[in-house]
This record gives C-alpha cells, sequence and structure tokens, in this order.
C-alpha cells in the first residue's frame, strides 16, 4: 500500500489527468485551477518550479478531488 509523500507538480498533473481534471485557468500567484467536467469539481494545485509540494498541501488537495490517498497515489 502506497504512502503519502512529497510530490512535484508533474507528478501531481500527471495523477490529475488519469483521475479526470485538465487545466482551466490561473489562479492566484504561482496556483493553477483544474476542473473535471463530469461533476464539476475544481481544485487549487500549487506550481512550484523545482520544489516538491507538502504532504499537508498534496492531502488537502486530494480532499478536494474526493478520493483516498490509495487512490490517488496509485494513479
Amino acid at each position: 500500500m502506497p504512502e503519502l509523500r512529497e510530490l512535484n507538480y508533474q507528478e501531481i498533473t500527471s495523477r490529475l489527468r488519469r483521475l479526470g481534471f485538465r487545466f482551466y485557468r490561473h489562479g492566484k500567484g504561482s496556483h493553477e485551477l483544474w476542473v473535471r467536467e463530469t461533476d464539476g469539481r475544481v481544485v487549487p494545485v500549487p506550481h512550484y518550479r523545482g520544489k516538491k509540494v507538502r504532504k499537508g498541501t498534496l492531502r488537502a488537495i486530494i480532499r478536494e478531488v474526493g478520493v483516498s490517498v490509495v487512490e490517488f497515489m496509485e494513479s
């Protein structure tokens, strides 16, 4: 069973694409908004260049996506 670990921007967005999300628009600062057309769910994702997204922020993203940590890490 995969455990939660820090991921970079590319790893997060590739998992979001597999879960049906697409880039929607730029948000405030270094954030982007990703949307899933099937249910209209919008998720903000930080776009930090060269830095990993910390576990707490990643957990908040996963919570907003509406899947479990295991589902997200395995996708």
